[in-house]
């Protein structure tokens, strides 16, 4: 029997340069595939950029947070309105897998596994490169995949950054120093 997981969860270290974090989503998975490949999907709930779903394939991430909810919340002052990141994708199984660069040297794998009706998201960042990283890229995936099970379940979530700074808190109590 599979045990069902707490849509709230806060993401874990797997290794200490690796975070991961989960999310039960109602499916189909071509459906969450969707959220994670088609830039208008996914700028809903983490940033746009055209991706070919081929690996090898060179594409940009460009965040705007600030659009992602209504209010979004104080933006930290050390945040510009827009954020980009160039990516390459390493591997990609249609509906299943894919796997990204994520800046100079992390890597980001979403996996997703149907579950009777839901699909599992398992999303696995590794190589952060320090703590303060480590905080910002845990409280950034929480929020972002909160927002995006709010939209596949037509909810709603706190704003943006009001969250991210909750949640950047909560993961450094949650993880070792």
């Amino acid at each position: 029997m599979t045990q069902r997981l707490d849509v709230n969860a806060y993401g874990r270290l797997a290794e200490p340069q690796t975070l991961v974090i989960e999310r039960l989503l109602p499916g189909p998975a071509s459906r969450i595939w969707g959220y994670l490949t088609d830039s208008d999907l996914r700028r809903q709930w983490l940033a746009s950029g055209a991706m070919e779903e081929k690996a090898g394939s060179a594409f940009e991430l460009v965040w705007r947070n600030d659009e992602l909810t209504d209010p979004p919340g104080m933006r930290p002052e050390d945040f510009g309105e827009e954020m980009r990141m160039k990516s390459r994708v390493l591997e990609l199984q249609k509906d299943k897998r894919l796997v990204f660069t994520w800046g100079e040297s992390g890597e980001v794998c979403f996996d997703l596994r149907p579950e009777g009706d839901e699909v599992l998201l398992t999303v696995t960042h590794r190589r952060i490169s320090d703590r303060a990283n480590l905080l910002m890229v845990g409280a950034g995936w929480h929020m972002h995949l909160d927002i995006l099970q709010a939209k596949v379940r037509g909810g709603r979530t706190e704003p943006f950054w009001d969250g991210w700074l909750k949640l950047k808190g909560d993961y450094d109590k949650r993880l070792p120093a």
